[in-house]
C-alpha cells in the first residue's frame, strides 16, 4: 500500500510492515521485563546498600515503563496485522499508536541516563550481580534506542514531503498553466538530484571525472523516471514478487510454451547447426569466462586457486604479449592461461584498464579453431555497473546496410572504445599478419557479450566471415532491424530464467504493472505473504492460489475502499512506448524496444537429481524467438542462470551428452546394417 503518512510527510514504510519488526521487539522486551522482574522480585527488600534507594526506584520505573513498551508494541502489531495490501481500513489508527510507541522513547532515553549514571557511580555499594544487569540493562537500551534512529533514517523518503504534489500535479495539472508546469519541473528535478545523491554515495570509493558526472545524471534520471510513478513500498515489492513467482510457477506447468520454440523443420540440418552452434558456445565460452580474471578462476577453483596463482604466475611474466593496465603480481594473466589453456606466445593483446565505458579485453590466436579470438569482460567493477546502466539509446548507423538502428548507449560507448583499439592501434593487423588464414571470433559474457555483438556489427564489414558469441548479454540492447540483421552472424546463449537477458526498460515497465496488479488483487495479509513466500522459496510446496479482496465478501464488509492499481500508480510513465499505447505527447520514446542480439540458443534445465555432495542436472538447448525473453521471470535462479560458471556447465553438459551419444549411434548403425 502507499506508504504512511507521519508528521506530515510519507515515509518508505506501509501500516502493514510493523508486523515483524514489532513482533522481535516484543520478544526481546518480554524477556528483558520478565528477567527485571524475576532480578526485582528477589531482591525486594533488600536495597538498602549504599545507592539501593536509586537502584529501587530505577527497577520499579523501568518494570512500569517496559510493561508500557510491551502494551503498545503489541496493540501496533495487532493492528499492523489487520486487513490487506489493498485495504488498509482497519489499520487506520495505527499512526496514533506510532505516536504513542515513539513517546514512549524520551522516558526510556531519560531512564538510560538515570541507568548510566548509577552504574558509573563508585560509591555504588549494592551487589555486583545487580550491577551487572542493570549495566546490561541500560546497554540493550542505547542499542534499541541507536537502532530505531537507524530504522528512521533508512525508511526516511526524501521526497516524502513532494510526493503528494507529485500525485496531485499529474491528474490535476494543467499543461497551459506555468505555476503548475514549473512545479512538475521542480519535483521531478528535486527526484534526480536525490537519485544521483545516492549513486555518487554508493560509488564514493572511485574516482570521478566528467564521463562519470554524465553517467551518474543519466542513470539517476533512469531510476527517477521508473520509480517515481508509483507508490509502494519495498515490502510490497517483494510480496508481490513472491506472489509473481508462485503464479509463473503455475503457468510452467503447462506443457508447452507456444511462443517460446521456434517452428522446427523436421530436416536433419536445423539439429545438426544447433549441435554444431553448442560445440563452438562450449569452446568459446572458456575465453568469455577467462576475461574474467582470477576473481573468476579462484570462485571456480576455491581450494586449489591460490596456490597455483603462486606457484605459477609469480615467476613467469609474459614477455610477447602486450599488455596494458595493472595486474598485480600477475595474477589475471596467469588465470586466463589455466583457463583457456593457451600459452604465454598466443596473446596478441592483453588490456586490464578499467574506467566507465572503457573495459578490459584481450586477444589471443586458437589454434584448436583456426580463430582469432577478442574476448570482452563482463560486469566485475562499479565503473562496468555504472557502464550498464547507461541504458539510454542512441542511433547507431551503418554505411550501406542499415539505417536509425537503436542500441544500448553505455554498452555502444564500450564497443566503440575497443573498436578504436583495435582498429587505430593495429591490434587486429598484427594478430592477422600473425595468422592470415585464421577467421575473427568475437566473444565476451554479459556486459561483455552486449559489447561483442555491438562490437561485430562494427567490424562486419570489414570482416565479411567474422562470427560472435554472446553469452548471457543484456536484454535491452538492439533494435530490431539490427537484431534481424545480426542473426547471419551472431549467436546468444541464454541458460533458465537468467534475468539479465530479460533486462529492458519495457520489460521493466511490464514487470511493474504485473507486480502493481497482483499486490492490488490479493487478499492476502502482507506478513501472510511473506511468511509463505520465504517457506515457498526455501522449502518448496504448492503454490499459493491468488483469489482477489473481493472474493467472498460484499463491498459493504470493506471498511474502507480499497487502494485500486490506478491508485498505487501514480501516472504513466513516460519512459517507453508499449505496443499498444501512444506517447503522452506523442513524443519519440525515450527507451523504445531493445532485443537480443543474433540467433538465440536457450539452455533450460530438463531434470535435476540432488544428492548429498553432489548435484546431477541434465540440460536441454532449442532455438528460440526473441519474443520468448520480453517478460521478466521471478525464480531463485534468475541471478544464477546469469553467472559465468553454470553457463560453461550447462553447455559442456550438452556437449559432453552429444559425445557420449554419438559411439551408441555407431553401434546401433552397425547392427541395423548386418542385420
Amino acid at each position: 500500500m502507499p506508504g504512511m503518512v507521519i508528521f506530515g510527510r510519507r515515509w518508505a514504510i506501509a501500516s502493514d510492515d510493523f508486523v515483524f519488526p514489532g513482533a522481535f521487539e516484543l520478544f526481546i522486551r518480554m524477556i528483558w521485563w520478565i528477567g527485571i522482574l524475576v532480578l526485582y522480585s528477589i531482591h525486594k527488600g533488600k536495597f538498602n546498600c549504599t545507592g539501593g534507594g536509586l537502584l529501587h526506584s530505577y527497577l520499579l520505573v523501568l518494570l512500569i515503563l517496559l510493561a508500557a513498551i510491551i502494551c503498545a508494541v503489541s496493540a501496533i502489531v495487532y493492528i499492523s496485522m489487520q486487513g490487506t495490501i489493498s485495504n488498509p481500513g482497519p489499520r487506520k489508527s495505527l499512526p496514533k499508536l506510532i505516536y504513542t510507541r515513539l513517546g514512549l522513547y524520551i522516558p526510556e532515553l531519560v531512564w538510560a541516563v538515570v541507568g548510566a549514571i548509577w552504574v558509573s557511580d563508585t560509591d555504588v555499594r549494592c551487589e555486583r550481580t545487580v550491577v551487572n544487569v542493570v549495566f546490561w540493562t541500560v546497554i540493550a537500551s542505547w542499542v534499541i534506542i541507536i537502532f530505531t534512529v537507524v530504522a528512521v533514517v533508512i525508511v526516511f523518503d526524501p521526497l516524502g514531503g513532494k510526493k503528494t504534489l507529485y500525485l496531485a500535479d499529474d491528474i490535476n495539472r494543467n499543461l497551459e498553466s506555468s505555476q503548475s508546469g514549473q512545479l512538475f519541473y521542480n519535483v521531478k528535478k528535486t527526484a534526480t538530484r536525490v537519485w544521483e545523491r545516492r549513486i555518487r554515495l554508493l560509488c564514493c570509493c572511485i574516482m570521478q571525472d566528467d564521463d562519470h558526472r554524465v553517467a551518474f545524471t543519466s542513470i539517476a534520471e533512469l531510476f527517477r523516471t521508473y520509480f517515481s510513478d508509483t507508490d509502494l513500498v519495498p515490502s510490497d515489492i517483494a510480496a508481490g514478487l513472491t506472489l509473481l513467482h508462485q503464479e509463473q510457477d503455475k503457468v510452467e506447468n503447462c506443457p508447452k510454451e507456444p511462443e517460446e520454440v521456434l517452428c522446427h523443420s523436421h530436416l536433419s540440418h536445423v539439429t545438426d547447426d544447433l549441435d554444431i552452434e553448442l560445440e563452438n558456445a562450449a569452446h568459446y565460452m572458456q575465453f568469455a569466462a577467462a576475461a574474467y580474471g582470477w576473481p573468476y578462476y579462484i570462485y571456480t577453483n576455491p581450494f586449489t586457486a591460490l596456490c597455483k596463482l603462486n606457484g605459477d604466475c609469480c615467476r613467469n611474466s609474459p614477455t610477447d604479449s602486450d599488455i596494458i593496465g595493472g595486474d598485480h603480481l600477475n595474477f589475471h594473466f596467469g588465470s586466463i592461461l589455466k583457463i583457456t589453456g593457451l600459452q604465454y606466445r598466443d596473446f596478441i593483446h592483453i588490456s586490464f584498464h578499467n574506467k566507465i565505458f572503457e573495459i578490459p579485453f584481450f586477444v589471443a590466436l586458437d589454434h584448436k579453431k583456426e580463430a582469432i579470438v577478442v574476448a570482452v569482460r563482463g560486469t566485475l567493477s562499479f565503473e562496468d555497473l555504472l557502464t550498464d546502466l547507461s541504458a539510454e539509446c542512441e542511433d547507431l548507423t551503418l554505411e550501406d546496410v542499415l539505417e536509425n538502428g537503436f542500441v544500448h548507449k553505455g554498452i555502444t560507448q564500450a564497443a566503440n572504445y575497443i573498436y578504436r583499439r583495435l582498429i587505430n592501434d593495429g591490434i587486429l593487423n598484427q594478430a592477422f599478419t600473425i595468422a592470415p588464414e585464421y577467421k575473427l571470433v568475437i566473444v565476451g559474457h554479459s556486459l561483455g557479450g552486449g559489447t561483442a555483438s555491438i562490437l561485430a556489427i562494427m567490424l562486419r564489414n570489414s570482416f565479411p566471415t567474422l562470427r560472435c558469441y554472446a553469452f548471457s548479454p543484456p536484454g535491452g540492447l538492439l533494435s530490431k532491424s539490427l537484431a534481424d540483421y545480426s542473426k547471419c552472424f551472431i549467436v546468444s546463449v541464454i541458460v533458465g530464467k537468467d534475468l539479465v537477458a530479460r533486462l529492458s526498460m519495457p520489460n521493466m515497465e511490464d514487470l511493474k504493472r504485473r507486480l502493481v496488479r497482483i499486490v492490488a488483487n490479493c487478499n492476502r495479509p502482507k506478513y501472510q505473504i511473506l511468511l509463505y513466500g520465504c517457506w515457498y522459496e526455501v522449502f518448496g510446496g504448492d503454490p499459493d492460489n491468488f483469489p482477489t479482496e473481493l472474493d467472498g465478501r460484499s463491498q459493504d464488509a470493506l471498511t474502507q475502499p480499497l487502494l485500486a492499481e490506478e491508485s498505487l500508480m501514480m501516472h504513466r510513465s513516460p519512459s517507453y512506448n508499449a505496443i499498444e499505447d501512444e506517447s503522452p505527447l506523442n513524443a519519440p520514446p525515450q527507451y523504445p524496444h531493445l532485443y537480443l542480439p543474433g540467433k538465440i540458443i536457450h539452455i533450460v534445465e530438463e531434470t535435476s537429481s540432488r544428492r548429498w555432495c553432489s548435484s546431477d542436472v541434465k540440460y536441454t538447448a532449442r532455438w528460440s524467438k526473441e519474443t520468448a525473453f520480453s517478460n521478466i521471470l521471478i525464480s531463485p535462479k534468475m541471478i544464477t542462470d546469469h553467472m559465468p560458471d553454470v553457463v560453461l556447465k550447462a553447455l559442456n553438459n550438452l556437449t559432453e551428452e552429444k559425445a557420449s551419444c554419438i559411439p551408441c549411434q555407431i553401434e546401433g548403425d552397425f547392427h541395423t546394417n548386418t542385420i
